[in-house]
Order: C-alpha cells, then sequence, then structure tokens
C-alpha cells in the first residue's frame, strides 16, 4: 500500500503526521520516503549554492537514514520505520528521481512518502493533504491536487478558511481529523487509516476474498 502525505505549505506538520502513523501502526514494516525539490541553483546532494544545478551533474540525489536522527528521515525511523530514505531533486525535476522511488516501492508492501508532487507520478491507495489555517501560503502542488485527498489532517481550524478559491465543500466531504501540537496525528485518524488500507491487528494488509 502506498500512502502520501502532503500539505499547502512547509513547516506545518507533515512530517510529524508521518510520525504519528509510523507510531501508531508500528508493525505495518513502512518504508518512509521524504521528498524535496531543491530550488533552482541548488546541489540536488546536499542543497547547497552549486553550478552543477544547470549543468545536470546531480539530477537527484537519495540517501538512507541509517540510524535515528533530527532530519526528516531520521525522525521517520525513529518513529518506527523499517527503512526510511529521503530523495532530492531539483525543482520541477522530480522525474529524475522516480525510477529509484519506484525501486523503494518495490521494496515492500507498505511505503509512506511526504511530498505533494509525487502525485504526479503516481496514484497512492491514500492522499492525506494537511491545512493550516494560520498559514496563509499554499504552494501551486498543493493547490493542485487538494481536491484528491481522501482525509485532511487540519490545524487552527477556529479561523476562516484562508485560500482564495479553495472549496469549502472540500472539507465538508472528506473526513477532517483535527490536529493540535504536538498530536499532529490523532487517534481518529490512524484508526481510520487501519480501517481504509483494511489492516489486520497485526499492522499487515489483510486478505480480500
Amino acid at each position: 500500500m502506498i500512502v502520501v502525505v502532503g500539505g499547502h505549505s512547509r513547516n506545518i506538520g507533515k512530517t510529524a503526521v508521518m510520525e504519528g502513523i509510523l507510531r501508531s501502526l508500528p508493525q505495518s514494516n513502512w518504508h518512509a520516503v521524504k521528498i524535496t525539490q531543491h530550488g533552482h541553483g541548488r546541489c540536488s546532494a546536499d542543497g547547497t549554492d552549486c553550478g552543477c544545478a544547470d549543468a545536470g551533474k546531480h539530477p537527484y540525489a537519495l540517501s538512507e537514514a541509517q540510524e535515528p536522527s533530527l532530519n526528516d528521515s531520521g525522525r521517520y525511523l525513529a518513529a518506527g520505520a523499517h527503512r526510511s530514505f529521503w530523495l532530492r531533486t531539483r525543482q520541477g525535476e522530480l522525474a529524475e528521481g522516480i525510477p529509484s522511488l519506484r525501486r523503494i516501492l518495490a521494496l515492500g508492501e507498505n511505503t509512506l512518502i511526504e511530498s505533494n508532487s509525487v502525485l504526479n507520478f503516481l496514484v497512492p491507495d491514500v492522499y492525506i493533504a494537511v491545512l493550516d489555517f494560520a498559514v496563509d501560503d499554499m504552494k501551486d502542488s498543493a493547490r493542485r491536487f487538494l481536491d484528491r485527498a481522501d482525509a485532511f489532517v487540519v490545524l487552527h481550524r477556529d479561523r476562516a478558511i484562508p485560500w482564495p478559491g479553495l472549496p469549502a465543500r472540500w472539507l465538508a466531504s472528506k473526513p477532517v481529523f483535527q490536529a493540535q501540537v504536538p498530536q499532529y496525528a490523532p487517534t481518529a485518524l490512524t484508526e481510520w487509516l487501519r480501517t481504509r488500507l483494511q489492516l489486520d491487528g497485526h499492522g499487515k494488509v489483510a486478505a480480500q476474498g
């Protein structure tokens, strides 16, 4: 199963939602993937200023976390991921790293991906969108795919919707799970996800028949 966690902006709790899912379904043998697209003129290998971004020397970089740490892929490992990866590409060139991502998907039965843009290349079993009504910014990639969300994790829902053109009916017609710091992945979300993925009591995908 493939589960994608996206969101409308940076630093709104997407990684924390990923951690909550990993901790709540510890026996699902998740492979976790963080996808980052560095801005123009930045190197895929480490995000620093680099002329190679124009020369095409480093179209993408993929690393695997070896131990828990404070970076996102290390946090996934600490939260219970079986294996954890970080895929970096130049802005707008995620296609370069998709073959490597597909090899990761082939490693196990359950993969959890933090990204919006990956939806350009695959159709996940579940797409969860994180929305913080206290943050006005809206990524183009998030706006493009919000109507495909299967569920929303929402912070500061007591505020008015700050994004012009976002239909309120999207929130009215799909499951909405209210999150509060530091509990970004409430129990109701992970129980809904367990049911949606039809996981048995051991965290494995239940047999269909």
